[in-house]
C-alpha cells in the first residue's frame, strides 16, 4: 500500500514538473513574441495598420518554431497506441502513392524521354503532400518532432514513449506500404505498362549496395526534419515547400525508408527478391541513414541553436 502511494506521489510530482515546464515554456515564447513586436524606433513613423503589415510578413524565430515542433512532440508522444498504429497505416498506405504517380508518369513518357528523372520525381511527391497534410504518422517526420522533447528533458520515460511510438509507428508504415505493394502487384488495378513501370523503378532502387543506401539515407532524413522545420513558417505555401524538397530527394536519387519499403515490397511479392534480403540490405541501412540525417544532424542541430536562448 506504501508504495502504490509513493508510486503515486512520484507521478503526481512528475506531471506537475512537466506542467510548469510547459508554463515556463510558454511564458518565454510569449515575452519573446512580445519583444519582437515592440515597434522599432524605424517602425515607429508607421501608422498601426502599416505595422500589423510588418507583423504579418515577418518570419517566425527559432525559439518560436523550436516551441511550435516541441509542443507537438509532446502531444505525438502521449497518444494512445492504438490512434499511433491506424495512422501509421494509413500513412504507409499515403506514401506509396508517391511510387503509384511516379510509375504513371514514366508508363506516359517512357523510359527513353531525356528529362524523365526530373520529371517524374514530381510524382514523388505526392504521397508526401497526402501524407502531411493530413496529420498522418510517418516515421521520419517522427526523427525530429518528438526527439525535441526527449533534448529538452531528457528522462527514462521519454525515452521510452520515443521507442514506443518509433516502433509501432514504423510498423505500422511497413504494414501500409506492403499492403500496397500486394495490391500493385496481385490486384489488377494497374494497366501492364505502369507495373512494368513500378517495377522499373522497383529494380532502380534494389540495385544499390546497403553502403550507397545508407550514405543516400543521411541526407533523405536531413531534408524531411528540416521540412518538418519550416513548416510553421511557411503561411499558405506548405504545398509548394513539401513539393520542393521530396522532389528534391527523389531528383537526387536519396532514400526514404516509408517510401523505399514499398518499392522492395513490390520486387518481393512479384518474386524477384528475398523478403530478408530486402530488409537486411535495402531497408535497414536506409532506417539507420534517415535516423542519422533526421536526428543525428538536424535535431541536434535544431536544439542547438535555441538552447542558450531557452
Amino acid at each position: 500500500m506504501s508504495d502504490m502511494k509513493a508510486n503515486r506521489s512520484d507521478d503526481a510530482e512528475k506531471k506537475a514538473k512537466e506542467a510548469a515546464d510547459d508554463r515556463e515554456t510558454r511564458a518565454r515564447v510569449k515575452d519573446r513574441e512580445s519583444r519582437e513586436q515592440t515597434p522599432t524606433s524605424s517602425e515607429k513613423s508607421l501608422t498601426r495598420k502599416e505595422r500589423d503589415s510588418v507583423a504579418e510578413h515577418g518570419s517566425l524565430s527559432a525559439l518560436t518554431v523550436y516551441s511550435i515542433i516541441l509542443r507537438e512532440g509532446e502531444d505525438e508522444l502521449q497518444r494512445p497506441k492504438i490512434s499511433l498504429w491506424w495512422s501509421g497505416v494509413a500513412a504507409g498506405i499515403g506514401i506509396s502513392t508517391s511510387v503509384i504517380a511516379e510509375g504513371i508518369i514514366r508508363s506516359n513518357l517512357g523510359s527513353d524521354h531525356p528529362y524523365l528523372t526530373l520529371i517524374e520525381s514530381l510524382g514523388y511527391t505526392f504521397g508526401f503532400v497526402l501524407v502531411i497534410l493530413c496529420r498522418l504518422q510517418l516515421f521520419t517526420e517522427n526523427t525530429i518532432t518528438v526527439v525535441l522533447p526527449v533534448l529538452a528533458d531528457p528522462t527514462r520515460n521519454r525515452f521510452y514513449c520515443v521507442a514506443r511510438l518509433w516502433g509501432v509507428v514504423l510498423i505500422a508504415n511497413f504494414i501500409g506500404t506492403f499492403l500496397t505493394a500486394a495490391i500493385s502487384v496481385h490486384g489488377g488495378i494497374f494497366s501492364a505498362d505502369i507495373l512494368v513501370a513500378i517495377l522499373e523503378i522497383s529494380h532502380h532502387v534494389a540495385e544499390l549496395t546497403p553502403a550507397e543506401t545508407f550514405l543516400r539515407g543521411i541526407p533523405s532524413g536531413f531534408f524531411i526534419a528540416a521540412l518538418v522545420w519550416m513548416l510553421p513558417s511557411a503561411k499558405g505555401a506548405e504545398v509548394l515547400v513539401i513539393v520542393m524538397f521530396t522532389w528534391l530527394i527523389a531528383a537526387g536519387g536519396f532514400t526514404h525508408v516509408v517510401a523505399g519499403s514499398n518499392e522492395i515490397f513490390v520486387l518481393v511479392l512479384n518474386g524477384e527478391m528475398n523478403i530478408f534480403t530486402g530488409f537486411i540490405d535495402h531497408i535497414l541501412p536506409v532506417l539507420i541513414g534517415n535516423i542519422l540525417g533526421g536526428t543525428g544532424l538536424f535535431a541536434m542541430l535544431a536544439y542547438g541553436q535555441v538552447h542558450e536562448e531557452m
